[in-house]
């Protein structure tokens, strides 16, 4: 049995409308009360995340941003990866470019988030891309926003620092995801399972994929690898 969950939020505990499976909730309730540590690892910002843990009753281990901010309990430091000022350069890249056409961008940024730049997905991932040839960030599509990110850092990444904080490694950890940014994360742990409405991508880094989708998934993986 694996010592640790981690898992993604969005699409993973919750619905294509956002609601959170209450099975999901449960089932996780149910590892917190047998000591069994749980992360919750999202492209969100933190103060987001820790709404969520909250809620949901974890003790605080999280991951935000796609793996630019980790951080140990709720009274842990926060650990801070990438380069928000270059990403903002690179997104004025992009608002020069489709403004004119497609109108003003939907930014997500605010001063709660800290190493990444998000927006609305109202223009295609893929131009930016070649529009951003030769500026050293990342395009992320997560199905929810994209993202402009430091290279290097990811949910995996985040996952082997915030692991070694717990005493743990990357392989003790059954991790839950359903979408591209949470693929270096299922590759890094033990086992990897994603629901039913996982993107290909994460299905081809699973070792398991639910019947069920969604947060109905989760939870019953969460039955089957914690019996």
């Amino acid at each position: 049995m694996p010592k640790a969950f981690i898992t993604d939020i969005d699409g993973t505990l919750t619905d294509e409308q956002r609601r959170i499976s209450t099975h999901a909730v449960e089932e996780i309730r149910r590892l917190v009360s047998a000591n069994i540590p749980v992360v919750l690892a999202s492209g969100n910002t933190i103060c987001f995340v820790d709404t969520v843990s909250k809620m949901i009753g974890t003790n605080g281990d999280i991951i935000a941003e796609n793996g630019g901010i980790y951080r140990r309990g709720y009274t842990g430091m926060h650990h801070l990866e990438g380069d928000r000022e270059l990403c903002f350069v690179a997104y004025q890249i992009i608002v020069n470019h489709f403004q004119p056409k497609e109108g003003k961008l939907r930014l997500y940024s605010n001063e709660y988030r800290y190493s990444d730049v998000a927006f609305a997905r109202d223009v295609d991932a893929e131009e930016i891309e070649r529009l951003l040839i030769g500026i050293p960030v990342q395009v992320v599509d997560t199905g929810f926003a994209i993202h402009l990110q430091s290279p290097g850092h990811s949910k995996g990444t985040a996952l082997a620092r915030l692991a070694n904080l717990m005493n743990l490694t990357p392989t003790d950890f059954l991790a839950a995801g359903d979408s591209i940014n949470d693929v270096t994360m299922l590759k890094s742990a033990g086992i990897a399972v994603v629901p039913a409405n996982a993107s290909p991508e994460a299905r081809a880094a699973a070792d398991d994929i639910m019947d069920k989708p969604f947060g109905e998934g989760t939870a019953e993986a969460l039955i089957k690898y914690f019996p």
